[in-house]
């Protein structure tokens, strides 16, 4: 619990309160991704499917976040961010890795290890992220791809414990397998702090605000529309393979 001389030493960020009301604004923690897994609505094999692809996120986004360490100036800004990148690979315990962690899941789930990774079989949905991320954090004004990854951070603090509630109501994952789960429900509030703090005096410069209100509603956006866009593609998969396992395979494709 936060202590009322804590709380003064540590105030909430300005940039931190905006955040929280864009990801309000725009539901991204009510979208219909997790509105399903919620409900029951969602099966296992949309779900296991939908992770898969998710997989490619988990794997690239440290790769944005380390561009972002090399622009900045300031050696103690830098340091703020270097922090996250380090946690996401495990304190340098490979068996830690999030990457790891998540395949652990995964497997959890009955996906076949061997697979994972073939980047052939990447939908459009997840290259549409990472490359807004690339743009972000590569291209655009530094306030603008902190901004967006803070969010993020943000945000998957929250839907990492509601996935991670709702794969174990359903019976679908044991909480012993919730590792990659459990680990960002736990610390990516404090990351997402970590990346504000770094574009928090930017907050009152007018001539720098609107780029942080920019890269905070991006990183919403992409946020929200990879889940619901990953759920819908998910689902038309796993119908296309539920017609062709139904088919009779003495039919002839000939007349179809």
């Amino acid at each position: 619990m936060t202590t009322t001389s804590e709380s003064q030493e540590n105030p909430t960020l300005q940039v931190t309160n905006r955040a929280e009301e864009i990801l309000n604004e725009t539901g991204v923690l009510t979208n219909d991704y997790l509105k399903a897994l919620a409900d029951g609505s969602m099966t296992k094999e949309v779900f296991r499917l939908s992770q898969e692809q998710f997989f490619f996120a988990v794997t690239f986004f440290p790769r944005p976040m380390t561009a972002l360490v090399g622009r900045l100036p300031d050696p103690m800004q830098r340091l703020d961010i270097l922090k996250n990148v380090v946690e996401e690979h495990g304190e340098f315990a490979e068996s830690k890795f999030h990457q790891t962690t998540f395949v652990q899941f995964l497997t959890s789930l009955g996906s076949d290890i061997k697979t994972l990774g073939d980047e052939k079989s990447i939908w459009p949905e997840v290259r549409v992220f990472n490359t807004v991320l690339a743009g972000s954090c590569l291209l655009a004004e530094l306030e603008l791809g902190i901004a967006c990854m803070g969010i993020i951070e943000l945000a998957f603090a929250s839907i990492s414990a509601s996935i991670g509630s709702s794969v174990v109501r359903r019976q679908w994952v044991d909480r012993d397998n919730l590792r990659h789960y459990t680990v960002h429900a736990e610390l990516d509030e404090r990351h997402a702090d970590e990346f504000f703090q770094v574009i928090e005096p930017s907050w009152d410069d007018p001539n720098r605000h609107h780029y942080i209100e920019q890269g905070l509603n991006l990183g919403a956006f992409v946020f929200k529309q990879l889940y619901e866009c990953l759920y819908t593609t998910a689902q038309s998969k796993c119908v296309i393979v539920g017609q062709q396992s139904d088919k009779d395979p003495n039919e002839s494709d000939l007349f179809t």
